[in-house]
């Protein structure tokens, strides 16, 4: 069992701190690092390396800059497997969705190498007589900061460093508490592929390294992925002391199935994303609204596939779901479960009695049918393996169901109808929509756009939002 360092200036720092938290492989329950909590001189010191390190890391030709992307996206197609199995180990998830998250992340790296084009400016001659010109430049913000989610740990760091630095600026790292692991070896990856002393910096924590990077004066920006009441939390906070935010919070993820559906392809991707990642991920489909007499035909399909799922740790390659993060969240996914059926919602399979492994942190997936819009888990974000039905009799009334969610990250809808889809697109309120698809997430070249309570700020993760967010905007009018 290792404790853990923090990466300061390229250098492992040992953590001057008093209070220490586990780090538990979820599929076992075993202790397999400590992290710190605590300590308040990390934050001082990583600010002042990335500080010393802009002044030449932002005059370093973008060109170079994408070199050492370059660099860094080979080393992580050579490590994938390494650094998915290291997903799986403080995680829990399956090792394919493991694999899955790394290769997502490595999107992102790509993205990066095309700075060069991504980062140029405009230029307008003979805007005025006299031959005036005006241009405008895009430049780095200085040193900026993410704070990440435990559910992602390779992925969500890499939506915000890669961006950050090759845009010219300087990076401190807070990944969560609960898998810092990922983390350091992403840490350790850029290193090796020439990222400069300073550039990247990590340092680990709870809330109170958080509100240190939240409140302290040199750090420009702030990236956030978390719960919604967090999200929130740093949104206000961060802009309170000037800085620029962006924070992706909860979701509540509707997904409506048409009477004209595919039934086997849309329980297929239902499950999945339902049940992937054990539903610890702001992409779970957590509702389904049945439209008409699909209803019962979609039931039935939904708890055998729910019956039929293997539970099991993440590197067996039989598993299909692996275990949730900790015994708190266990306990409190299982405490809505209670909730739905107090409610009087129809529990029509349950997943505390699901076959699982003895040890680790494991709950199979549950279906609810007939849940109603009033009921906590049609409104709140349980982020875990259970799945709500509804029923509504038209489209129309399905769509004002979803959008009186408070989210709106994504929705999806399984149809064969191209008037239904077009219907559903244009008038769900939701950043992110599938059309016969389980996780409409985006690739790296557009935008993790959540709407409403999903996400605070103004410029999302990914896509030319992130280099907009990570510069700032110099015009220049000349007379020449």
């Amino acid at each position: 069992m290792e404790t853990l360092t923090h990466i300061i200036d390229n250098q492992h720092v040992t953590a001057q701190a008093h209070e220490w938290d586990n780090v538990y492989n979820p599929a076992t329950g075993a202790v397999i690092s400590k992290v710190p909590l605590d300590d308040d001189t990390a934050v001082d010191l990583a600010v002042k390396a990335a500080r010393q390190a802009y002044f030449s890391w932002s005059e370093t030709p973008v060109l170079e800059r994408a070199r050492i992307m370059f660099r860094f996206r080979e080393l992580l197609v050579n490590h994938h497997e390494d650094v998915a199995a290291l997903v799986t180990k403080e995680q829990g998830k399956i090792f394919s969705d493991a694999y899955g998250e790394v290769g997502r992340a490595i999107e992102v790296v790509e993205l990066a190498c095309g700075a060069p084009s991504l980062l140029k400016g405009e230029w307008l001659s003979q805007v005025a007589h006299g031959g005036i010109e005006t241009s405008l430049q895009r430049v780095p913000l200085g040193v900026v900061a993410g704070i990440t989610a435990f559910n992602f740990p390779a992925m969500i760091p890499l939506w915000m460093i890669p961006p950050a630095i090759v845009s010219g600026n300087t990076f401190i790292l807070k990944p969560s508490e609960r898998t810092p692991l990922t983390s350091m070896r992403i840490g350790e990856l850029l290193q090796e592929a020439g990222v400069p002393p300073g550039v990247v910096n990590i340092v680990h924590g709870g809330r109170r390294i958080a509100d240190h990077i939240l409140a302290h004066p040199g750090i420009q920006a702030v990236s956030f992925v978390g719960s919604q009441p967090v999200a929130e939390y740093i949104y206000r906070t961060a802009a309170q002391n000037g800085k620029r935010v962006q924070a992706l919070g909860g979701a509540k993820n509707f997904h409506v199935v048409m009477p004209d559906a595919d039934i086997d392809r849309s329980v297929e991707a239902l499950g999945n994303s339902a049940f992937g990642s054990a539903g610890e991920r702001c992409l779970a489909g957590s509702v389904v609204i049945a439209v008409g007499d699909v209803a019962e035909q979609l039931v039935e399909a939904m708890t055998e596939k729910a019956k039929q799922l293997r539970v099991g740790e993440g590197m067996q390659p039989d598993s299909e779901m692996g275990p949730l993060i900790r015994s708190q969240h266990l306990n409190r996914v299982t405490g809505y479960i209670a909730r739905g059926e107090k409610e009087g919602a129809r529990l029509v399979y349950d997943g505390r009695q699901h076959p699982t492994p003895h040890e680790g942190f494991f709950l199979g997936p549950s279906v609810f049918d007939r849940v109603t819009s009033e009921m906590a888990i049609a409104q709140e974000e349980i982020f875990g393996p259970v799945l709500s039905i509804m029923r509504e009799p038209t489209l129309e009334e399905a769509i004002r169901t979803a959008n009186r969610s408070l989210y709106g990250n994504t929705a999806s809808i399984y149809t064969q109808s191209g008037g239904w889809a077009q219907y559903f697109r244009d008038r769900i309120e939701a950043g992110m929509v599938g059309i016969n698809i389980g996780i409409p997430a985006p690739v790296a070249w557009f935008p993790f756009a959540g709407w409403k309570k999903s996400f605070y700020g103004d410029l999302h993760a990914t896509g030319l939002d992130a280099f907009w967010f990570y510069t700032e905007r110099r015009v220049i009018t000349t007379r020449w």
